[in-house]
């Protein structure tokens, strides 16, 4: 499984997530990611907002509605 790095911009702190799914919706490229490759634990939907020197730059979906869209895509994709 894919590992992508995310760097909070608050605490400067790094922390691993490893990716379960990703789409792209209406031109923008979201993660579906986890702390832990296997058992239950959080998921996190990411957003990428730019790209520096070919690395991705990802933030946290935060707002309702985003989630709540992007969501159901990919509960969709995993339940296919």
């Amino acid at each position: 499984m894919e590992k992508v790095k995310f760097v909070d911009p608050n605490t400067g702190e790094s922390i691993a997530f490893f990716v379960v799914e990703e789409t792209k919706v209406v031109g923008t490229h979201y993660l579906l990611a986890t702390e832990e490759e296997d058992g239950d634990c959080d998921a996190y939907i990411l957003k990428e907002v730019e790209t520096k020197d070919e690395e991705s730059v990802y933030v946290l979906v935060e707002t309702d509605t985003e989630l709540s869209a992007i969501g159901k895509v990919f509960e969709k994709r995993l339940n296919n």
